[in-house]
């Protein structure tokens, strides 16, 4: 088979994937997955909330926005460089390959508290891990210190479409994300950007924020696929929980339109069975989050996902 690498997709074309008959969409996907990402390895990826809470974001499904009334809306002060480095030794001996670490933040501050992050990357980075960051927006000048300071990726997802984005958040635009991932881009640092399901979007939105990932020139290296987990003290605490399937046709679309991309199985992990995220794995998904804790949400234990990844019989990369 020979992969064709598009980004001139539309809405439709990938509605269209995402209707498909579950059994023909699933072996278009694994038909590309085998090609472009041969042996099914899986990348883990450890993720750590270095600064939690007070965000000014009102993001409704996030726990950590200050307009929410969640347990952890709160601020917490930011870790020190010491903890976060001890937290990603213990990752990389637990088989993780990619150290992430989380900010609640609008946008990234200058002063003692970048400095700390940079020094955190680096940190990271003398392990022999990759390093990624979300932090929100920043600036040119920060995306090109965080080059340099080794940064593998930076995380800013999409959340869901430009025609849904309002009904999620309204003290940022979609426009600014995009913009973010463009200084990003343009500093040198790998893209991971991805969306969330399950927030009351209909099809057609999940169709055109894939269209979004899928027409960006290249593709994002990393595209996290999220199911909402529905917090208490969040706008969307009553959300009715997504189905499995959706999750699973939501991979193999994006594994089909970005066939070299690290499709990682992200947020509402812990809400799938063991055969759904198996599914989810032949439909391509070839990396996790692994650890205990995301950000502020619980995620399948290191156990549990070593017994999951052997029975699946796929190799850890």
């Amino acid at each position: 088979m020979t992969i064709q690498i598009r980004h001139d997709w539309t809405t439709e074309d990938i509605q269209a994937l995402l209707e498909l008959p579950l059994m023909d969409l699933l072996w278009q996907a694994q038909t590309v997955h085998r090609t472009a990402n041969p042996g099914y390895q899986v990348q883990l990826a450890s993720l750590l909330s270095v600064k939690t809470g007070g965000c000014q974001e009102d993001c409704s499904y996030c726990s950590q926005s200050i307009h929410n009334s969640s347990d952890i809306s709160t601020f917490e002060a930011q870790m020190q460089v010491e903890p976060v480095l001890a937290k990603a030794r213990a990752a990389k001996e637990a088989g993780a390959k990619r150290f992430c670490m989380g900010w609640a933040w609008r946008e990234i501050r200058d002063g003692a508290p970048f400095e700390l992050m940079l020094e955190m990357v680096r940190g990271v980075r003398s392990t022999g891990m990759e390093a990624c960051v979300t932090a929100g927006m920043l600036t040119d000048q920060q995306a090109e210190l965080l080059a340099k300071a080794g940064l593998t990726a930076y995380n800013h997802n999409l959340d869901t479409s430009p025609e849904y984005y309002s009904e999620v958040v309204s003290t940022r635009t979609y426009e600014d994300r995009l913009e973010t991932l463009q200084r990003v881009r343009r500093a040198g640092v790998a893209l991971c950007c991805g969306g969330i399901i399950g927030m009351g979007e209909t099809l057609r939105d999940r169709a055109s924020m894939l269209q979004v990932l899928a027409n960006m020139n290249p593709h994002p290296e990393n595209v996290p696929v999220n199911g909402l987990v529905a917090v208490g003290g969040t706008p969307l605490e009553k959300q009715k929980p997504f189905k499995s399937l959706e999750l699973v046709r939501m991979v193999a679309t994006a594994r089909i339109l970005m066939p070299y991309s690290r499709v990682r199985l992200s947020a509402g992990r812990k809400q799938l069975s063991r055969e759904a995220q198996i599914l989810c794995l032949q439909a391509g998904a070839n990396s996790i989050f692994y650890g205990g804790v995301l950000l502020t949400t619980d995620n399948p234990a290191i156990d549990a996902d070593r017994q999951l990844l052997a029975d699946a019989g796929v190799q850890v990369n």
